[in-house]
């Protein structure tokens, strides 16, 4: 029986996220404690459990078949992988910062000068692009301190918050690009279990459209029926069941999670009363 092989990062920040989409999914996890393998119960699948800066290698060996990973090491070490999939956690910027007291214009203004990071790939291309001719510097891990200690002018490396680069006294300056957890699959992935990857697929896109939109209830005169699907079309179209109450519906619906509160705004205004918003486990189109 063919077994999908999945690389998942063994600890950081991309660990517990990954494990709970797969769970989101219904897929349960025999998970040992400090295991390297896993296998899940109720799914032909087994979990890798790797470490992040060796995932891409993997993936293009073909030791495992897909893995979920940071966009931001498939830009520096995975050019031949394919994304399958966005999945909208772990949310990140590769960029390049410099010290705050550095008096910054430009990319011009690191023609010539010192670059710290753990991507000398992103970083070398993004600079090329530019004209820039800069000295990279290859430090893995802690790459921040650089300027502090006199190593480098600059760093280029992944921001979140930013909370760590205003520690470290550092501004950021240029945003390479935007990075997130995806799904990749490997090259060498044979027919048969790209069949299984499929319905994993499947079974993920359920679940972020379900994170994506809300489930919502509301009570609404007859009348304003026709506005309230204007701001609700819902998947197709919404749901309306009369009420006990003579001239009274309720209509059920679906709303995009970014659209939310200025849609909530916009339902009151033009007369819906009592409305209720419920999570969605799971949505399929």
């Amino acid at each position: 029986m063919k077994v999908l092989k999945i690389a998942v990062q063994k600890s950081g920040r991309l660990n517990q996220e990954s494990l709970k989409i797969l769970k989101d999914c219904g897929i349960s996890i025999d998970n040992g404690r400090d295991q390297l393998k896993a296998p899940a119960k109720n799914f032909p699948l087994e979990i890798y459990y790797l470490r992040n800066g060796d995932i891409p290698q993997y993936l293009k060996d073909g030791v495992v078949d897909c893995a979920i990973i940071g966009e931001n090491l498939l830009v520096e070490n995975g050019n031949d992988i394919k994304v399958k999939e966005k999945l909208g956690f772990s949310k990140c910027r590769v960029s390049l910062a410099v010290s705050k007291f550095f008096e910054y214009d430009s990319i011009k203004d690191l023609d010539g000068k010192r670059i710290a990071t753990s991507y000398p790939n992103t970083t070398q291309k993004y600079l090329t692009e530019k004209g820039i001719n800069a000295d990279l510097h290859i430090i893995n891990g802690s790459v921040e301190i650089a300027p502090n200690i006199g190593l480098a002018d600059g760093i280029c490396d992944i921001v979140s918050s930013g909370s760590t680069l205003f520690k470290n006294n550092l501004k950021e300056v240029e945003v390479i690009f935007k990075s997130e957890a995806v799904l990749a699959a490997s090259p060498l992935i044979s027919d048969q279990v790209n069949q299984l990857l499929d319905k994993l697929i499947f079974r993920i896109q359920s679940v972020l459209k379900g994170r994506d939109n809300r489930y919502v209830l509301l009570n609404t005169p007859n009348d304003k029926i026709e506005a309230i699907t204007k701001l609700l079309p819902g998947m197709k179209s919404p749901t309306i069941l009369p009420l006990l109450k003579e001239g009274w519906s309720s209509m059920h619906s679906v709303v995009n999670q970014e659209e939310f509160w200025e849609v909530i705004e916009e339902l009151k205004a033009v007369g819906a009363e009592g409305i209720l918003v419920c999570p969605i486990e799971k949505m399929i189109a």
